[in-house]
């Protein structure tokens, strides 16, 4: 069996004033980097051996990467940056304040937006300033790849090639994997894993700074999931064979 741990990066400047932030580059917030340090204190006392490990190429992922495997001693391994595993683009909403656009397009559309599987948000042209082909880290990318907006199921698709070619791989090989990424881009994949509904997946929540482990079996199915406390050894959550136990 092999071992998975996916961590949403901590607080960010973005999510501490309520904005829809996206693919744009904000840092941690105070309280950020000791959430990153915390959950890397939470793998060391778990005895968390990691292998390798994955991220955005957005800072407040990689930072929160790097505070967690300096916490845990394991600022040696492998670490792969891939723009597929950056956070759903909010299209024209990013940079808004979240209660600032539910007053002008009104709450049920923006939660339909926020939420929803298959509904993308308001796009962006490539004239806009928030276009990513206008970064250089994205130079690279063919002009269909770019977003100027993403529903979930579009950032599920764009993650995939990532989990299938690489993340895969790598649990396929028996080695224990990291993967610090952003709340919708989890959710896309924690669907995956957990085989999580359309319409079930608004509910999901992702909680910012907390470790969410997995015990895989060779076809890659969930035998053992649990979210993990560093206050505790034992765990927040567990999850076996479709039941939910929370622990007090």
């Amino acid at each position: 069996m092999s071992t998975l741990i996916l961590l949403r990066h901590g607080e960010s400047e973005w999510n501490r004033d309520d904005r829809f932030t996206g693919w744009t580059d904000v840092d941690l917030t105070a309280k950020g980097r000791l959430q990153a340090r915390e959950a890397g204190r939470c793998l060391r006392q778990q005895v968390f051996d990691i292998d390798v490990a994955y991220t955005s190429v957005l800072k407040r992922a990689i930072r929160t990467l790097w505070m967690a495997l300096d916490e845990m001693n394991r600022m040696w391994i492998p670490v792969h940056t891939c723009w597929r595993l950056n956070e759903r683009h909010y299209g024209a909403l990013q940079g808004a304040n979240k209660t600032e656009a539910a007053a002008r397009f009104g709450s049920d559309r923006v939660l339909q937006w926020r939420r929803s599987f298959d509904i993308r948000p308001p796009a962006i042209d490539a004239h806009d300033e928030r276009y990513p082909g206008r970064d250089r880290r994205y130079r690279c990318l063919r002009p269909d790849e770019l977003p100027i907006g993403e529903s979930l199921k579009e950032t599920a698709l764009r993650l995939w090639p990532c989990w299938q070619h690489a993340i895969s791989l790598a649990l396929r090989q028996g080695k224990n994997v990291l993967v610090v990424s952003h709340g919708n881009t989890l959710r896309a994949l924690i669907k995956h894993l957990d085989n999580i509904s359309d319409v079930d997946i608004a509910n999901l929540e992702v909680p910012m700074g907390i470790p969410l482990f997995y015990k895989l079996d060779a076809d890659l199915f969930p035998a053992e999931k649990c979210y993990l406390s560093a206050d505790d050894q034992h765990p927040l959550l567990t999850e076996s064979a479709g039941e939910l136990v929370f622990q007090e």
